[in-house]
């Protein structure tokens, strides 16, 4: 039987021993590779070569631990996620290296996104029942969402996973290999979806997915999260003229901004979940998008927060991953198609069609919807790659 590897995230409720315990590693990884970073820069800077993930943990424990008492904390922290923070840093400069992002930065406290790693070594590691799961160094903890995560006497493996902080609140997130004993049957006609910033999604089926950040909750949010940045802001600059701004109101402020920001997001997400699960029910035998050049589309200073809060990488990314579990062929069409100015009747291309154009008219007489067309386009597309 064949496996699939599929990832559950879902909130802990850690005891106060264990969320000190949590800290203690996260920080530690911070600074692991922060410390990583820094010996390369410096080897660089000597003219000496670049020293590898697995060379710099030998170097650690080998030759610098044992000459600087001082840093034997390190070792207290779960040895597995300290050597994926190193493997993380060697990945970052791999990026670099080939010219697929910029030089890494150093994670500052408090406002870099760092995890606490661990990994299924022992039978008894990782164990999970409904309402609580075993993780390496933290033993049983709490779950919130009973039931979220199958559990191990239904044959599930978890191979891996990682705890994360966000806005004061704890998660799990673990990678389990499931069984993917599932009969797929998609005999429909495929369909073409076209992605944008008026609406989220246009269905070549006619239907429509509406923006969501046009709704007037998420309206009411965002001026909620603008009110509290302000305030953040004022206590910051308060607190640099030497007035008397207590640092636990600024923490108090910082974790009310974080706790909007994840809201709109989860939002955000919710809704890219829905749509995504809606379509995969339709059972289209094959699903065509386009491939958005949305680094590109993010430089327009006037399009780029509408750009950034459709989140169409994670639409495409959770589309894709939909479509193997279901067994749906999902067809990506190249940036350069045409799809907005092509006739779907006499496949004439329109040069002249402008952005302000909504209404798709051909001098043949053929009069749609400007989305609607591209999203009929992209479903009969015949040059295509298969993601």
């Amino acid at each position: 039987m064949r496996k699939l590897l599929k990832s559950f995230k879902t909130e802990i409720d850690p005891t106060e021993e264990q969320k000190v315990r949590i800290h203690k590693t996260i920080g530690t990884c911070r600074f692991i590779y922060n410390f990583y970073l820094a010996h390369n820069k410096e080897l660089h800077k000597n003219g000496e070569r670049f020293m590898s993930s697995s060379k710099f943990r030998v170097w650690l424990n080998n030759e610098y631990l044992p000459n600087h008492p001082e840093y034997s904390w390190i070792k207290e922290a779960y040895s597995k996620a300290v050597t994926q923070a190193v493997n993380n840093g060697q990945t970052a400069f791999t990026r670099f290296f080939n010219h697929e992002s910029n030089f890494p930065n150093f994670k500052k406290k408090g406002r870099s996104d760092v995890k606490m790693y661990f990994v299924k070594n022992n039978p008894k590691d990782c164990c999970c029942e409904r309402h609580r799961i075993k993780i390496p160094s933290l033993g049983w903890v709490r779950i919130k969402e009973k039931g979220y995560i199958p559990t191990t006497k239904d044959e599930y493996v978890i191979k891996s996973g990682h705890v994360s902080i966000k806005a004061d609140r704890y998660y799990v997130s673990v990678l389990v290999e499931i069984p993917d004993d599932k009969m797929v049957n998609n005999s429909n006609e495929g369909i073409g979806i076209d992605l944008g910033l008026k609406d989220l999604a246009i269905i070549s089926n006619g239907k429509t997915y509406k923006n969501i950040n046009k709704s007037a909750k998420l309206k009411k949010l965002e001026k909620q999260l603008i009110r509290g940045q302000r305030s953040l802001s004022r206590k910051y600059e308060n607190s640099k003229k030497g007035e008397s701004t207590q640092r636990a109101n600024i923490q108090k402020q910082k974790i009310k901004v974080q706790k909007l920001y994840q809201k709109i997001d989860n939002i955000r997400t919710d809704y890219i979940n829905k749509t995504i699960a809606e379509i995969v029910k339709t059972k289209p035998s094959f699903i065509t998008i386009e491939d958005l050049n949305v680094k590109g589309m993010m430089k327009n200073r006037h399009l780029s927060k509408a750009v950034a809060s459709q989140k169409f990488y994670e639409f495409r990314i959770k589309l894709q991953a939909k479509c193997n579990e279901n067994g749906i062929e999902l067809r990506v069409v190249d940036r350069w198609y045409p799809s907005s100015k092509t006739c779907h009747c006499c496949k004439n291309i329109k040069k002249d069609l402008r952005l302000s154009d909504r209404i798709f008219k051909c001098d043949c007489g053929y009069i749609e919807d400007r989305d609607l067309n591209a999203a009929l386009n992209l479903r009969d597309a015949m040059t295509y790659e298969v993601a």
